[in-house]
């Protein structure tokens, strides 16, 4: 493609490298060019996934000059800053393991955003060969499945994935989850040009090594796209307000508005539907203790949102 440095040119982030981004021009195209772009200004405020507008200044290089609107951005926040992750995603898909053991609760949270954002959640059991450890994922992974969180097994090792294959064609998905699960090893069979690292996990700390560092989107042979994302080990949801966390919890959302106090904190109150529905067993205890950690932090950090 012969780059006009005097226009301004519509493209899409395909990478995002700190406060460099590269830019694929002419998404769709069989003359498509990627600049490696840079932001105007100070702020960097742009994720894997944005649809910018950019001016060439250089055979390989550019401005971004603006954002075009998103239909979805997928983040993380604590008190202090926030994470951006991907935008423009339809589907996030979150990958644990069998080994090493994966945190039920950073799953939990990742699903409150999730929900929050109205986008569809699609949890990956992976490494399903390593059999000593199976059946301990899916017992953690039962309480999902009666919420009717899909939940597919698979070893990303083998290359049998034609059943999520036929989950992320036609989709944007976003492939996220904590260090070690296997994600970049997915992403490598799942994407033949995919040029990913794997890394080795940590029998000494039970967790993987991160092997990918920055966002980065793949197109799919089928249609429709992959972004892969470094691993993680927290999830902040300090931008959700109360409404927002008790809506990404399935469970209660019929329960909202039937505690008997209109500020119920679901905590020692009399009269609150959450409490009566977790003691008569309706409610999964590990999901409602991750739920009044959520409230708590909720109530108790300083807001900077």
């Amino acid at each position: 493609m012969t780059l006009n440095h005097n226009a301004t040119l519509k493209g899409r982030i395909i990478g995002a490298y700190g406060r460099q981004y590269e830019v694929r021009i002419g998404e769709g195209t069989a003359d498509s060019t990627l600049l490696m772009c840079s932001p105007r200004g100070k702020k960097s405020l742009y994720a894997c996934g944005d649809e910018v507008e950019v001016e060439p200044s250089g055979s390989s290089q550019g401005v971004i000059q603006t954002l075009i609107p998103r239909r979805s951005l997928f983040f993380r926040a604590n008190a202090f800053k926030e994470k951006l992750i991907a935008a423009n995603v339809t589907q996030v898909v979150i990958v644990v393991a069998t080994e090493p053991g994966f945190n039920d609760e950073l799953l939990i949270r990742c699903l409150c955003a999730v929900e929050s954002q109205n986008l569809t959640g699609l949890i990956v059991l992976n490494k399903c060969d390593l059999t000593t450890h199976l059946q301990r994922g899916r017992d953690l992974l039962a309480p999902f499945t009666r919420l009717g969180h899909p939940v597919l097994e698979v070893n990303a090792q083998s290359g049998n994935l034609d059943v999520l294959r036929g989950h992320l064609t036609g989709q944007i998905s976003l492939l996220f989850g904590q260090s070690g699960m296997g994600k970049t090893t997915l992403t490598n069979a799942l994407v033949t040009e995919a040029v990913a690292k794997t890394g080795i996990v940590s029998d000494v700390l039970n967790s993987g090594k991160h092997t990918t560092t920055h966002a980065r989107w793949y197109d799919l042979p089928g249609g429709g796209a992959l972004i892969d994302s470094p691993g993680l080990e927290a999830f902040g949801l300090s931008h959700l307000s109360r409404e927002e966390i008790e809506n990404g919890f399935r469970e209660f959302r019929s329960l909202r508005g039937h505690c008997r106090f209109r500020d119920c904190q679901h905590d020692h109150e009399p009269h609150c539907a959450f409490r009566t529905a977790f003691t008569s067993g309706a409610i999964d205890s590990r999901r409602f203790e991750v739920f009044q950690t959520l409230l708590a932090e909720h109530r108790n950090q300083p807001k900077l949102f």
